[in-house]
């Protein structure tokens, strides 16, 4: 409480409906991830059905084939883990200041 007797403000609830989120959307790692283990799972899976099964050298299983399921399973939870849990981005984030030693652009003085 401050000394005017006025409440002081505080965030927004993030689990209020009427509160406009943000999502990392396409840019969250998970989809990158789900995405990456689903293409290689796609390309053992058809290696598994389609190309030399090597019985010999796996002790009578198709490798492929098995680690290509678990590959497309696996993409299937990182791709619903981000959909049912999306990363929330902040409403407004302040610049980091600028750092003498980052090779980075500086920011320019406002006003300009």
């Amino acid at each position: 409480m401050s000394a005017d007797n006025t409440t002081p403000e505080t965030a927004p609830d993030p689990d209020d409906p009427r509160v406009e989120r943000h999502t990392a959307g396409a840019f969250d790692i998970r989809n990158f991830i789900g995405a990456l283990l689903g293409l290689y799972g796609i390309i053992l899976t058809l290696m598994g059905i389609f190309g030399d099964k090597a019985y010999e050298k796996t002790g009578g299983v198709n490798a492929n084939l098995w680690t290509g399921l678990i590959l497309l399973l696996m993409s299937a939870i990182f791709m619903t883990w981000a959909r049912l849990r999306p990363i929330i981005v902040p409403a407004h984030v302040e610049p980091p200041d600028d750092d003498a030693t980052r090779p980075a652009p500086k920011r320019r003085p406002s006003g300009h």
